[in-house]
């Protein structure tokens, strides 16, 4: 929730067709698309938990990727590591450590009485 909300006030900041200081084009999109993703994403470990943590996955394993090849894209030759380790990517990588760590078990909470019988 807090990445979405994040995005929102970068949106609401900067304008629906901000280019996030030069992004390229699908960038802007991808970082714009999250304001609506995140919230959607939290909603359904609510909703449909079992959809939510594998879309928590998909979601965090991307956005960190993402991130991380736009920072070597920008980063000065030699820089990267340095440029990485703000607090910014580094918050997301932990972020998505826990998630990897804590998915079996969140999964093996949603199981039911039945699930055993089949």
């Amino acid at each position: 929730m807090i990445g979405g909300l994040n995005h929102a006030r970068i949106l609401l900041q900067n304008g629906l067709f901000w280019d996030y200081g030069g992004a390229a084009l699908s960038s802007a999109i991808y970082w714009s698309s999250l304001t609506i993703i995140d919230p959607t994403v939290a909603a359904l470990l609510f909703v449909r938990p079992k959809l939510g943590i594998c879309c928590t996955i998909v979601l965090i394993v991307t956005n960190v990727t993402h991130n991380l090849y736009v920072t070597a894209l920008w980063a000065p030759t030699g820089e990267f590591i340095a440029h990485a380790a703000n607090l910014f990517v580094l918050s997301q990588i932990a972020f998505m450590a826990f998630v990897l760590a804590s998915t079996r078990m969140a999964w093996d909470g949603l199981r039911t009485p039945t699930d055993d019988l089949l």
